[in-house]
This record gives C-alpha cells, sequence and structure tokens, in this order.
C-alpha cells in the first residue's frame, strides 16, 4: 500500500479521492490547497489531513509519494518540487503546457530517480486495449488513417473560473477533452510531425459553444483528425484505418472490427474504472514493481502536439510542424 498526497483539491481531485476510495493499492493520507475554505472540507469528508503549505506536505512522514492535479501552468514547478525530495510524483493532464517544460519535468524526475506518472485515465479504456491488441495481430495491413472525437459537457457543468483562462486551457477542448484523444493516438501510431486547425465559436467561455478540428500528418506517414465539441452528450470514438481493415472504439468498452471480406465483428470488455485504474499503476511504480505504462517520451510527444495546435490556432490554423 503506497500512502499519497494529493495537491488540488477541487472538482478533478475530488474524482481522484472517490476513485481511491478502498483500494488495497493507494490510500491518500494529505491533501493540499492554497484555499482553506474549500479544501480544508474536502480533505476532512476524506479523512486527510489538510494544510495550505506543500512544505507541509512534503515533510509528511506518511506521503510516500504525491499526486498533482492543480491548474496546468503549476505542473511543471510542482513536479520539480516534488521530485526533489525524492517522492515519485503524478500529474495531471496536460502534463506541461509546452513542450520545454515537459521536458524539464521529465528530466527533474529522472535526476531524482523517481517515476513520473501521467493522468492520462483513457490511456486504460478496454476499448483501446482491444485496438492495440488487434493492431498488434497485423490484421488492419498497412496504416492509412486514424480519426478521434472527444466531446462532454465538463466545461460548462464543472466550471471553474481558470479553466476559462486562455493561458490555463487553450485551444477550445484541448486541455479537457482533445489531450486524451492525442494520447490515444500516440498509443497507437505513434507521435504527431504536423497539425492545422479550425476553430468555431457559437459562444465564449463561461459556458462555450465552440467545436475545434484538426488536421494530422504522422511520423508514421498516416494521416489523421481530431474534433471535439465542449457542449454537447458525452462521444469517445476512434477510428483507425488500413488498407485490409479499419477497427472503431464506438464507446469505452467496445470496438467494431471491419476486414475485407468479412461481416464486421463487435468486439466488448467489461467496464474499467480507469481513474482507479491509473492511480493503482502509479502505486504499482512508486514501489517499484512496475513500470507506469505511459512511457515518458510518449508523454512529452503529446505535449508537444498539444502545443503545436495551440500554435497552428494563433496562426489562423496554419500548418504547424511539431517539434521533435
Amino acid at each position: 500500500m503506497v500512502t499519497a498526497g494529493i495537491i488540488g483539491t477541487g472538482w478533478w481531485g475530488q474524482e481522484l479521492l472517490k476513485s481511491a476510495r478502498g483500494s488495497d493499492a493507494i490510500r491518500f493520507v494529505h491533501g493540499m490547497s492554497r484555499h482553506a475554505e474549500s479544501g480544508a472540507p474536502v480533505a476532512a469528508a476524506h479523512g486527510l489531513r489538510f494544510s495550505t503549505s506543500l512544505e507541509a506536505m512534503l515533510t509528511d512522514r506518511e506521503v510516500q509519494a504525491v499526486v498533482i492535479a492543480t491548474p496546468h501552468r503549476s505542473h511543471r514547478a510542482l513536479i520539480e518540487a516534488v521530485a526533489a525530495r525524492g517522492l515519485p510524483v503524478f500529474c495531471e493532464k496536460p502534463l506541461t503546457l509546452t513542450r520545454a517544460d515537459a521536458v524539464a519535468a521529465v528530466a527533474a524526475c529522472q535526476a531524482a530517480g523517481v517515476p513520473l506518472a501521467v493522468g492520462h485515465n483513457r490511456r486504460f479504456l478496454p476499448s483501446l486495449a482491444i485496438m492495440q491488441r488487434i493492431l498488434a495481430e497485423g490484421r488492419l495491413g498497412t496504416l492509412l488513417h486514424i480519426e478521434g472525437h472527444s466531446s462532454n459537457e465538463n466545461s460548462s457543468r464543472n466550471f471553474a473560473p481558470w479553466r476559462a483562462d486562455p493561458e490555463e486551457s487553450p485551444a477550445g477542448g484541448m486541455t479537457g477533452t482533445g489531450v486524451h484523444v492525442i494520447d490515444a493516438f500516440t498509443a497507437l501510431v505513434g507521435p504527431a510531425k504536423r497539425v492545422s486547425t479550425l476553430h468555431v465559436v457559437r459562444k465564449p467561455p463561461p459556458g462555450p459553444l465552440d467545436s475545434l478540428s484538426v488536421l494530422l500528418e504522422f511520423a508514421c506517414g498516416i494521416s489523421g483528425t481530431l474534433a471535439m465539441v465542449r457542449a454537447t452528450p458525452r462521444v469517445w470514438r476512434l477510428h483507425l484505418f488500413g488498407e485490409r481493415g479499419s477497427v472503431e472504439a464506438v464507446s469505452e468498452t467496445e470496438v467494431v472490427l471491419r476486414e475485407s471480406g468479412r461481416e464486421p465483428e463487435r468486439i466488448a470488455a467489461p467496464e474499467v474504472d480507469t481513474l482507479r485504474a491509473e492511480l493503482e499503476a502509479f502505486a504499482a511504480a512508486a514501489a517499484g514493481r512496475a513500470p507506469y505504462p505511459l512511457p515518458l517520451d510518449q508523454a512529452v510527444a503529446n505535449v508537444a502536439a498539444f502545443e503545436a495546435i495551440v500554435q497552428s490556432l494563433a496562426q489562423g490554423g496554419a500548418p504547424v510542424e511539431v517539434a521533435g
């Protein structure tokens, strides 16, 4: 059992706390937030010690690892501070907002000899695991194209001022939903090479009505499209195309495999609590039992693609090369 501290007790921090309840791999013991009026009640509800001081958390002898669930621009400094104390770090997505900061955060953890886990919980989806297995079996033939869509209503239902700040959450729905698709793309076909964008805004935040579309070229030579809407019922879809077949994740647990000369095949798997899964995978890495199943080079590639998308939007949608 790894005993952990959590920095950030807002909406998503509370979701992580709920998911860890009853786990035999990880248990939260200390909560930290700059805002005592909101953070202390959350800590009390989960039976945690509470502080407004990072130093108090990092000197708590029961804290063996730290989870970061704070606004995006704070991630690098917090990762470096936690790593400097020799503690394993879990950081919510996006890891950082720039590739340079991601590289620095990774370097800090490597220098300290501690694992760094990134909270791309959708990497633990059953449908993605099925797609990876089919891809590894070579059933699609030469890959040609990949599509992804992730939309939800979180930006209006779980609003916080920093989530509408273009410095904290640039590029429409990218930080909330799009980075999950980028990570799935990276897991399936590798890093992006070039991107271009289209952002259509019907109403600005709060309660945004907008859509973001991204065209991608990948280093492996295939094309891709990514779309997200910040105000529509939840949609999760991935579709990978090859010369002999395609596989489409139509939900978090089910895919449709289409192969030349065969009827479409629906393949399903049991549901997984992806938040519990990522926290327990982090606990295994913190305890030295297994590496966290998101390699750090892929974590950096995700941030590089995200940064290129932000740059493309700033340039009116023009193509931007992804830093490598």
